[in-house]
């Protein structure tokens, strides 16, 4: 799944594949993403590098954090 050795950064495979669940609707538009520790344990990868990773798919525009909250998918587009 993730290929540490392979020309796309590890945090960057890590958001595709999340992208990839937003996508086709395994993560629900206003519903959290999995926890960084979750991130962690699911892919096998550093805490930095889960943080990164939810840091690309908010640069994506495709999750929101809500301070003392948590990271949220976001709304759909038409």
């Amino acid at each position: 799944m993730i290929d540490p050795d392979g020309p796309v950064p590890v945090y960057r495979q890590v958001a595709n594949i999340l992208a990839g669940r937003i996508s086709n609707g395994d993560l629900a538009a206003h519903r959290p993403i999995p926890s960084e520790a979750a991130i962690v344990q699911e892919f096998g990868v550093a805490r930095g590098t889960a943080r990164r990773a939810v840091a690309e798919l908010r640069e994506r525009g495709l999750v929101y954090t809500v301070p003392q909250r948590g990271t949220y998918v976001g709304q759909p587009e038409a």
